[in-house]
């Protein structure tokens, strides 16, 4: 049987940093965050009795080493739930090859979990499927949710993400500028506890969790884009200030938050965020868009994505073999 599936990666809006228990993949707080739909990652899964061995291809490229163990530990956990001791050939493909901190690790691991337990026939109610994908990615579980999302890190036990407003409710639109970077997302989880502010970071993170989400169940743009801004500033300085000194930003990202402020003092409505990486989303309203994609051309950007909200994955007849 073959199955292939779509998922939408995130934008993290309240971002998490850090996990409590790396195995598991859990966080040490809730976050929040909202599924960009320009952008997507497409999987194709199909049981082989030829294979010896899982055959995993990412955007044209055989995986091994840690990317690979990442993959087969969400492959393990759904064919334990059937008793299925088989082999797969998986093919996934993103829309955008290039550009750090996109979230395209969430669209993989979403779209991957959901055509696994296609391919398998496997009858799994949501929130355990949410768990198991966030076995690779802790993000998965907020691009499987879809649209905006809260990630519970501890709800009676468990730790999944729900959607929390459906994608036609908000009028957010999103300007992304992809930035690349050879820097290792985990990397940077790794050394929260050795920065000085991550302390801080989290005595305040439960109030601004809240505040995003009503911002967010209101339509409140301007306290949207506000409140992820001053996110994105706290976790860089948690990143900045850990062991390893880590500077994720590059010099266009630099460039970028400067043409935002800017944007704002000409009276635009706009907001940078900035996930583990360099590349920047910028939060607005789609009257706005124009402007704003207009101010990035001046910085002489060519490679600018807009984008509405992105739903939950789906399954599709569109293989990709």
């Amino acid at each position: 049987m073959k199955a292939t599936a779509s998922a939408h990666p995130i934008q993290g809006l309240i971002k998490y940093h850090g996990l409590k228990d790396e195995m598991l993949r859990i966080p040490f707080h809730d976050s929040l965050s909202v599924c960009v739909d320009a952008l997507s990652t497409t999987t194709t899964v199909e049981a082989d009795e030829s294979l010896a061995d899982d055959l995993i291809i990412i955007n044209g490229r055989v995986i091994v080493g840690r990317d690979r163990e990442r993959v087969e530990k969400v492959i393990d956990a759904l064919r334990r739930k059937v008793g299925n001791s088989g082999y797969f050939k998986i093919v996934s493909q993103n829309s955008l090859v290039g550009g750090k901190g996109l979230g395209f690790s969430s669209s993989g691991f979403a779209a991957l979990g959901l055509a696994v337990s296609s391919c398998l026939d496997l009858d799994i109610d949501y929130i355990s499927l949410s768990e198991i994908v966030r076995l690779g990615a802790g993000s998965a579980t907020r691009s499987l949710a879809g649209s905006f999302a809260l990630w519970h890190a501890n709800k009676n036990g468990r730790s999944y993400a729900k959607q929390i407003l459906d994608p036609e409710s908000s009028d957010l639109v999103m300007i992304i500028v992809p930035i690349s970077s050879n820097v290792k997302t985990d990397d940077a989880h790794s050394e929260v506890l050795s920065s000085p502010f991550f302390k801080a970071r989290l005595k305040g993170i439960e109030k601004m969790v809240e505040s995003m989400k009503k911002a967010i169940l209101d339509n409140d743009i301007p306290s949207i884009g506000e409140l992820a801004e001053e996110d994105t500033l706290n976790l860089h300085a948690v990143t900045i200030t850990g062991k390893s000194r880590m500077l994720l930003w590059k010099p266009d990202t630099v460039r970028i938050i400067e043409q935002v402020y800017e944007m704002r003092r000409d009276e635009i409505p706009a907001w940078y965020s900035i996930d583990t990486g360099p590349s920047v989303f910028i939060n607005t309203m789609k009257e706005h868009s124009r402007d704003v994609i207009s101010r990035l051309l001046e910085l002489k950007l060519d490679n600018i994505v807009l984008s509405g909200i992105g739903d939950k994955p789906l399954l599709s007849s569109k293989h990709l073999f």
